[in-house]
Order: structure tokens, then C-alpha cells, then sequence
């Protein structure tokens, strides 16, 4: 049987498809599986133990032309099932001219009409977004939420080693959306207590200047950046034996508990009742304590808070973050 699992959004949307490839390699233990991923995310899976191969789409250059050169290689592989977990249009095109026997996926996809099988995709009513995307292959036995997983090498653990000298917390200051980042002023607040522990800060490239700009701004001295300097995966393996790691509500959370490290989620514009809270054995969800008739102000946040006062983040204070790692 061969098996193709589509998910071309970003890093955290397909970290949290990883439980699909591992109950799919439960279920059909001898299947062929693939995973077709958007160009930047491949990383992930380096060294996966159940995935045959993975396709890549390049979104950034020639987008369309790669669309069309991907429904070529899908219908050449001849799939027998596909699992669809991205809703937009796109990925239902890939999906309809795939030839695949069953074509399974959420009905919000504009192509959901072409599946033989679709389930409803509901956001705000308490699942997780792992279970949502479970149901694609069978309700019946989801009862017990199942974590993502990611597969950090030896090679992976080899390359932090020198890093994990004396006990340490991982903190990821940065996020797409500006309303899902807690400003840069209360992580360092935060920071500044945090006496006894070595402090890395995560992140992409493109995070290097606001964490040199905690660091600068930060009375701590025991604090470094690693963004843009570790892959995802050696990333996870840090994060797997960190005191503690803190996230915004973004990819960092997920990759946290893939790996079931201790993990603090700080959700700011956003609510857990969207389904994208942590999954760790060891999780916290730290949020304003504040009744705010304006949050949640949308799904995926804002580049600015649309009221102009930001208090779902300005609320929320050091000593709730502190109050996860005290004995």
C-alpha cells in the first residue's frame, strides 16, 4: 500500500501531523508512506523512521509551476490513499488530480467534493488540533490524545552536548504574528529573575536581532543566543532536557512536545480552546488573567493589536511564568 499524507503549512502545522504518520505506521505496518511538506520543513524529518520520502513544494519560486510538476509526480506514484490535512485550495488541487483510490480530508477544502471520505473541521470547541487531524483515519480509538513526534539523531544530541553543562531553560522570545509574541520588555522582566539557571534563546534567522536585543536590554548575564544557529531537530534535542522551555503559541510548543520536554505555552491574542496547546507530560498554559471582551481577536493573531492596548499580553506577568518551574 502506498500512503501520501499532505500538510503544506507551516513548521507547527506539521509538526502536529506527525501522530498521523505514527498511527498510520501503526495500522499498515508494511504501507509506503510520504509526506509532501512546503520547501523550508523538509529538516523535520530527517532521518524519520516510517516516512519512504518526502515532496517537497517550492511556495517562494515559481510556486504555480511546482503545483503543476508535484500533480505530475503524485500521479506517477500512484497512491492509494491520500490524507489531506491542509484546508486550502491548493492542496485539494494536488488531492483531486492525484488518482489515488481514497482521498480523505477536511470538508472546509474547496475540494472537498472530489474525497471519499471528509470530516468536519470545527475550531473553538476544545479538541486538539492532533485529534481533529486523527478522525481523517478513524474516530473510534482517539479517545487517548496522542503526541506529536519528532526524531532527534544521536548525532543531534552529539552537536548540544556542549551545551547542557549545568541546568539550563530554553526560552523561543518570537512569533510570526505580533499578538501572539510576548513583548521583548516582559521577557526580559522575566529574564531578569531567573537567577540560577543558564537561559537559550531559539529562534530562525530571522529572530537574531530581538534576542540580541533581550540579551543587550537583560540584566541577566547568564544568557545566550542559538537562533539561527541549531536545526529544527537539534533544536528538539536541546529542548528534550531543558528545565523548562518556553514558547508563544507557535511552532516551538510543538516541537517541544514532540520530544515530551517540559514546555510553557504563553498565549497571548490567541486561546487554548483553539487547539494548539502543549502535549508535554510536563505542559503549562500561562494566559492574562483578565476578562478581555477583545480576546481572541482571531485565529492566527494580528501585525498589531487591533485595539491598540495589546493587555492580553501587557497582563500577563513574570511571576505566572516564574510559577512553573518552582519546586
Amino acid at each position: 500500500m502506498k500512503i501520501l499524507i499532505i500538510q503544506t503549512a507551516f513548521i507547527g502545522d506539521v509538526v502536529l501531523a506527525t501522530p498521523v504518520v505514527e498511527k498510520l505506521h501503526r495500522l499498515y505496518p508494511d504501507a509506503t508512506i510520504d509526506f509532501l511538506l512546503r520547501k523550508g520543513n523538509e529538516p523535520l524529518f530527517a532521518g524519520h523512521p516510517f516516512l519512504n520520502s518526502i515532496l517537497i513544494w517550492d511556495k517562494k519560486s515559481n510556486k504555480n509551476r511546482n503545483l503543476f510538476r508535484l500533480i505530475k509526480e503524485i500521479r506517477r506514484s500512484q497512491y492509494d490513499k491520500i490524507f489531506n490535512l491542509q484546508r486550502f485550495a491548493s492542496s485539494g488541487l494536488l488531492t483531486f488530480f492525484s488518482g489515488a483510490k481514497e482521498k480523505i480530508g477536511f470538508d472546509k477544502n474547496p475540494f472537498s467534493f472530489c474525497y471519499t471520505k471528509k470530516v468536519k473541521h470545527t475550531i473553538g470547541d476544545n479538541k486538539h488540533e492532533v485529534q481533529r487531524n486523527l478522525e481523517l483515519i478513524s474516530s473510534a480509538d482517539n479517545e487517548h490524545l496522542e503526541k506529536p513526534r519528532l526524531y532527534p539523531s544521536s548525532e543531534n544530541f552529539e552537536s548540544v552536548k556542549q551545551y547542557k553543562v549545568s541546568p539550563y531553560i530554553c526560552i523561543a522570545p518570537s512569533s510570526v504574528w505580533f499578538t501572539k509574541q510576548y513583548p521583548a520588555h516582559k521577557w526580559i522582566d522575566f529574564i531578569n529573575q531567573l537567577t540560577t539557571y543558564k537561559i537559550y534563546l531559539l529562534g530562525a534567522p530571522s529572530d537574531k536581532d530581538l534576542c540580541n536585543q533581550i540579551i543587550t536590554r537583560s540584566d541577566n548575564k547568564n544568557i545566550a543566543s542559538l537562533a539561527g544557529k541549531l536545526t529544527f531537530l537539534q533544536s528538539a534535542a536541546l529542548m528534550k532536557d531543558a528545565v523548562m522551555n518556553y514558547s508563544n503559541d507557535s511552532a516551538p510548543l510543538h516541537i517541544a512536545s514532540a520530544v515530551n520536554a517540559p514546555v510553557t505555552a504563553v498565549f497571548c491574542s490567541t486561546i487554548p480552546a483553539f487547539g494548539f496547546g502543549p502535549l508535554s507530560d510536563k505542559s503549562f498554559i500561562v494566559e492574562t488573567k483578565e476578562v478581555l471582551d477583545c480576546r481572541p481577536c482571531g485565529l492566527h493573531g494580528y501585525k498589531a493589536c487591533p485595539k491598540g492596548h495589546f493587555k492580553c499580553a501587557e497582563t500577563i506577568n513574570a511571576e505566572q511564568l516564574l510559577a512553573t518551574i518552582k519546586p
